[in-house]
C-alpha cells in the first residue's frame, strides 16, 4: 500500500508540473525514472498489472504509471489524441497487430526496438518466432506480443446443469448449434437466454469476421474486401432470427451489456448461457462467477477451419518517449520474467515466451484453455489482416447491429451500410 501511495504522489507531482509548465517539463520528469503505460483491461487485469508493476519497481527503482482504459476503442482514441498533443504514454499496448493505430507507417508513432535488443536490454531469445514476426514491420521490430489466443464460445456449465439442459459439444455445425439453442431455450427460466447478442460487440467484431471467413468470404485481405451487401444481410438475418425465437436477448436487454469484458458481460450477470470471448479471457470470466465455465468452438469451425490464432497485447514504445530505455526494460520484464506469469495466469493468453509457459501454474483454467487450443488449433486458417481503422470499424458495426436489433433499419439496409462502411475505411 505504501508503494502505491508513493506512486500516486509521484504521479500527482508530475501532473502538476505538466499543467504548470507544459510538455517540456513533463519530458524532464519522465526522464527521472517514471514510465507511463497505456493499456486496456478488466478490473482483474488492472489489479494484477499493479502487482507486477510493484515488483518491477522494487527491483529497478523505475516507477510505471498505469493508465488503463475500459476497452480497446477508448484506449486507441486516447492514444491518438494524446500523441497528436505530444502527451502520449511511453508504452502503448496494441492488439494482435498494428491496425488500431490507424496510420500508414508505424514508424510515424512507434520506436523500433532493435537497438534495445542489440544492447541486451530486451531479450527475445526465448520468444516464439511467430510472435517476433507479428511485431516486425519492414524488417524492424516495433512490438513484442505477450501471448497468443483464439476466439471461443464460453458457456455456463452450472447454469445449464441447474436447468436440466444438455451440455454443448465442443464442435457443432450451424444446424446442430441452432438445434441446441432451441433445446436450451426450452429449459432456461424466463428472462435468461441461451446466447448473448454478439452480432457486434461495442469493441470487437469477431463474430462477423468469423462468419464471413467460414463462409468463404474474405472480409479484408489487406488490399480488398469481398464482403457484399447480400452476405452481410445474411449475417444480420441470422441474428434477427435468433432474436425473434428468443435465443438471444431483446435489444433493450442486450444494450445493458456492452460485452467488453467480464465486468460488462451478460453471461457473468446470469442473463445468458453462452457468449463469445477470446480464450485468454476465461480466467477472468471464471473468477467473476461462482458457476463453472468452459469453452467450445464457434459453430462450423471443424468443418471449415474457420478459426485463427492471434497474438495478444503487443507492447510498443511511443517514438517520442523521453524515457525509452526504461520503457524497454519494463517490456522485457513483462514479456520474459516467469514470475509475471505466475501472477497473470492465463491472462492475456498462452505466453509466447517458452520459459513463461513453463512457469504457468497448473490450474483447472489453464487445463481448459489448453484443451480448447488443442482442439480448436486443428481447425484454423491463416489470420486475415484487421480492417483499417479497426476501432472505428468495430464501433460503427456495433451501431448498425444495434439499429437492426431496435428495428430502426432492415437487414437489407444494414447489409448495404456495412459495405459502405468498409468502402469508407479502406479508401486510399
Amino acid at each position: 500500500m505504501k508503494r502505491v501511495l508513493l506512486t500516486v504522489i509521484a504521479l500527482a507531482a508530475i501532473g502538476t508540473s505538466v499543467f504548470a509548465n507544459g510538455g517540456q517539463q513533463q519530458s524532464s520528469a519522465a526522464g527521472s525514472g517514471v514510465v507511463r503505460w497505456s493499456y486496456w483491461g478488466s478490473e482483474a487485469r488492472i489489479k494484477n498489472n499493479q502487482l507486477i508493476i510493484d515488483k518491477f519497481t522494487e527491483q529497478t527503482g523505475i516507477i510505471v504509471a498505469s493508465e488503463p482504459a475500459p476497452g480497446t476503442g477508448d484506449h486507441f482514441t486516447k492514444f491518438a489524441t494524446q500523441f497528436a498533443g505530444g502527451n502520449a504514454a511511453d508504452i502503448v499496448q496494441l492488439g494482435g497487430d498494428f491496425s488500431n493505430l490507424n496510420v500508414n507507417d508505424v514508424s510515424s508513432v512507434l520506436l523500433p526496438l532493435d537497438d534495445f535488443v542489440t544492447r541486451g536490454i530486451i531479450d527475445k531469445s526465448k520468444v516464439d518466432k511467430s510472435a517476433i514476426t507479428e511485431g516486425t514491420v519492414n524488417g524492424k521490430l516495433y512490438a513484442l506480443p505477450l501471448a497468443a489466443n483464439m476466439p471461443a464460445l464460453v458457456y455456463n456449465k452450472s447454469l445449464l446443469e441447474r436447468a436440466g439442459a444438455t451440455l454443448p459439444n465442443v464442435s457443432m455445425t450451424w444446424a446442430e448449434f441452432e438445434t441446441w439453442l432451441a433445446a436450451v431455450k426450452a429449459k432456461l427460466p424466463a428472462g435468461v437466454y441461451p446466447l448473448a447478442d454478439n452480432s457486434a460487440n461495442s469493441d470487437q467484431s469477431v463474430f462477423f469476421g468469423y462468419w464471413q471467413g467460414q463462409n468463404g468470404t474474405k472480409m479484408w485481405d489487406g488490399q480488398k474486401s469481398y464482403t457484399t451487401a447480400a452476405s452481410a444481410k445474411q449475417y444480420f438475418d441470422l441474428w434477427a432470427g435468433w432474436r425473434s425465437k428468443g435465443y438471444i436477448p431483446d435489444a433493450a436487454t442486450a444494450a445493458d451489456y456492452p460485452e467488453t469484458n467480464e465486468s460488462s458481460s451478460s453471461l457473468v450477470a446470469g442473463k445468458v448461457a453462452v457468449c463469445i470471448i477470446w480464450s485468454n479471457q476465461l480466467l477472468n470470466y471464471q473468477n467473476a462467477t461462482q458457476d463453472t465455465l468452459d469453452l467450445i468452438e464457434l459453430p462450423n469451425a471443424a468443418a471449415t477451419n474457420g478459426l485463427w490464432g492471434q497474438m495478444s497485447q503487443m507492447m510498443a514504445i511511443n517514438k517520442n518517449s523521453k524515457n525509452a530505455e526504461a520503457a524497454a526494460k519494463f517490456i522485457n520484464y513483462r514479456v520474459n520474467e516467469p514470475s509475471v506469469w505466475v501472477t497473470m495466469g492465463a491472462d492475456p493468453g498462452t505466453p509466447v515466451n517458452s520459459a513463461a509457459r513453463a512457469a504457468l501454474p497448473a490450474s483447472p483454467i489453464t487445463a481448459k484453455v489448453n484443451a480448447y487450443l488443442n482442439t480448436a488449433g486443428a481447425h484454423t486458417r491463416a489470420r486475415d489482416p484487421n480492417m483499417p481503422g479497426d476501432s472505428q470499424w468495430n464501433s460503427r458495426l456495433y451501431n448498425i447491429a444495434q439499429n437492426v436489433a431496435y428495428g430502426r433499419i432492415t437487414t437489407d439496409q444494414a447489409g448495404q451500410q456495412v459495405v459502405d462502411l468498409i468502402a469508407e475505411l479502406t479508401r486510399k
